[in-house]
């Protein structure tokens, strides 16, 4: 069975529509940029809730609770398979101030050192235009969505 996530698109209505995403930590993503981000997300067993785990994660990379009325957003199949399902809600938050879990890994690689980065080492405001060109490609469908709802509500 393919391996599941649930996440969370933040958006906030200023002068224009922003989307909120994350920038994941360690090595392998440090230099890396378009096409690099993603909504916060995790993967959940089975037996849990998709949507209790998409809040679980959205908390263990921000350090933020989220609450409210969320608008499902479906799901993509990503590249290595994993199928990602995501809601959105509306709802501020100052992007310089999360605080991501950590995990640990050997870092160089074979240097029998291991060493602790941040699930998450920064997060950011962006128009949608913008969150489409920095968020892993198929997860760009999330963004698209949430405009079209945005648009047929009011």
């Amino acid at each position: 069975m393919a391996k599941r996530s649930g996440g969370i698109l933040l958006f906030r209505r200023k002068a224009e529509l922003e989307i909120f995403l994350v920038h994941p930590g360690g090595p392998f993503w440090a230099k890396k940029d378009l096409g690099a981000w993603s909504i916060p997300k995790g993967e959940y067993t089975e037996d849990e809730d998709p949507l209790d785990a998409a809040r679980r994660e959205f908390m263990e990379e921000t350090g933020a609770a989220i609450d409210g009325e969320f608008l499902a957003l479906g799901d993509v199949k990503q590249a290595g398979g994993k199928i990602v399902i995501a809601w959105a809600i509306e709802h501020d938050l100052d992007a310089g101030s999360i605080r991501s879990n950590t995990f640990e890994m050997e870092w160089p690689p074979r240097s029998g050192h291991r060493q602790k980065f941040p699930e998450v080492d920064r997060a950011g405001w962006f128009s949608p235009a913008a969150a489409m060109e920095k968020l892993i490609p198929v997860q760009a469908a999330f963004v698209a969505r949430l405009q079209e709802k945005l648009a047929t509500s009011g």
